[in-house]
């Protein structure tokens, strides 16, 4: 636990006091535009990857200031550009980063006193930082822009290239999934909504809290860790049913009624509202399966996967007639990597059951029958047959030109951020205190122009 509590120091909330190596306090030791840079700063990075295990390719008092030098130059570009973080996007990070730091602390009490701060004081850092952040990142695009890559451009580039520069691509498979949810009983239906009606009876009369039976009953357990809180959304970011509830709701205090959606069964209550965006809290709970009705959604994946081995049907057609999952429905069950956008996986890119059903099959080959958690959080079956498995090779045009346009599109989009740092660092008033200046930094300009 102490472990975890240190990382979220690190990672979360900014020391007020940090002793130097010439036990100093605290100094300015650059000053980027108007921004200043503290050793603090400089001594919480080096402690934070320390803890994590990063090293710093050269002295740390010459990288890591550096590195902060860079990020003061997009905030300060950010200025003149008027780029202003969302701040509803932000409170909602740091409102969901306080409360997974309470959930692992035990009360919001003994997270003050572990940190020697007010909650309120916590919330200010976490706020400038996240805000910083999302300013550099919208600055890094703004920057970037939209850079259009041909494939000729992507040839050329592929043709350039050494050939121990080549990188080689892991194995990866195509699979095609079909699932059978089993159904479920109006009985397991109306005892879900009878223990919602008691959660909204026991909220309403105070009798407890929205939050805390959030924690204790709720089914979407990540939300159930922050007391049901799902953090500002707006309506495309939640499903219509929820979305619908969600938004007209106006009294704080009160609880929404059942609604039903494709994850299950929920009760709401509001938190707050910023323009296009809600936050608010839920209970989720899922009507259960019967041992009976598992089995009979097994006898069924049997049955369909007999009459494909026997060539009664082809697993595309059955795919299209008896699987309930609509995400694959409509693709002959062709699963989708949304990392990379295509069909392709590597094997650890697969969901872990999925990724045990087909280790050891060859192209073509069906899995057995196999339990499953889907996207929903939902216990289904399914079986998987293997579409084309590509073993690991060096890249080729033929079979990886998406994964070589998007390296190459990475090397365009940073020769674009090296040339914008170069030229800023011409016109930014730069001063860095002489006991700093004996480095060797990546851009030099910052020695041209100290003053």
């Amino acid at each position: 636990m102490r472990k975890e509590i240190l990382g979220l120091i690190l990672l979360f909330v900014l020391p007020n006091i940090v002793t130097s190596q010439n036990n100093v306090i605290d100094e300015v030791v650059w000053v980027v535009g108007d921004e200043a840079i503290l050793r603090s700063e400089v001594e919480e990075y080096r402690q934070k990857a320390r803890y994590e295990g990063t090293e710093i390719d050269g002295d740390p008092y010459c990288v890591i200031p550096e590195q902060l030098a860079l990020q003061k130059l997009y905030l300060d570009q950010a200025k003149i550009d008027s780029i202003y973080p969302d701040e509803s996007s932000v409170n909602s990070q740091v409102e969901m980063r306080i409360n997974y730091m309470i959930s692992q602390i035990g009360s919001k009490e003994k997270l003050e006193e572990y940190f020697g701060q007010s909650l309120s004081s916590m919330r200010d850092e976490l706020k400038e930082m996240v805000s910083n952040q999302q300013i550099v990142q919208q600055m890094q695009r703004k920057i970037v822009g939209t850079v259009n890559v041909t494939p000729a451009e992507v040839s050329t580039f592929f043709k350039t290239l050494p050939a121990d520069s080549i990188p080689t691509i892991p194995a990866q498979v195509e699979v095609q999934i079909l699932t059978i949810a089993p159904s479920i009983s109006q009985k397991a239906i109306d005892d879900v909504k009878a223990k919602l009606r008691d959660f909204q009876q026991r909220i309403e009369n105070a009798e407890s809290e929205f939050s805390t039976l959030a924690i204790l009953y709720s089914e979407d357990t990540e939300s159930a860790k922050r007391g049901g809180e799902l953090g500002y959304m707006g309506k495309g970011q939640l499903v219509p049913e929820y979305a619908d509830v969600a938004f007209a709701l106006h009294d704080k205090t009160k609880v929404s009624k059942i609604v039903e959606s494709e994850f299950g069964f929920h009760i709401i209550q509001l938190i707050d509202k910023q323009g296009d965006k809600v936050n608010t809290r839920h209970i989720l709970m899922k009507p259960k399966n019967s041992f009976l009705e598992k089995n009979q959604a097994k006898l069924r994946l049997d049955s369909v996967l007999n009459a494909v081995k026997n060539n009664e049907i082809t697993f595309e057609k059955a795919v299209a007639l008896y699987s309930t999952d609509k995400n694959t429905k409509n693709s002959s069950g062709l699963l989708t990597n949304q990392a990379n956008g295509t069909s392709r996986f590597q094997m650890q890119e697969l969901p872990q059951e999925i990724a045990k059903a087909v280790y050891g099959l060859v192209a073509g080959e069906y899995s057995s029958p196999f339990a499953m958690i889907d996207s929903k959080g939902n216990e289904v079956y399914a079986i998987v047959k293997v579409k084309s498995m590509l073993p690991a090779h060096k890249a080729n045009l033929e079979n990886d030109f998406i994964a070589i346009k998007g390296v190459y599109q990475e090397k365009k989009n940073y020769e674009i951020l090296q040339k914008w740092i170069k030229e800023k660092q011409k016109s930014i008033y730069v001063r860095i205190d002489e006991k700093w200046q004996n480095c060797e930094f990546e851009y030099p300009g910052w020695i041209k122009n100290i003053e």
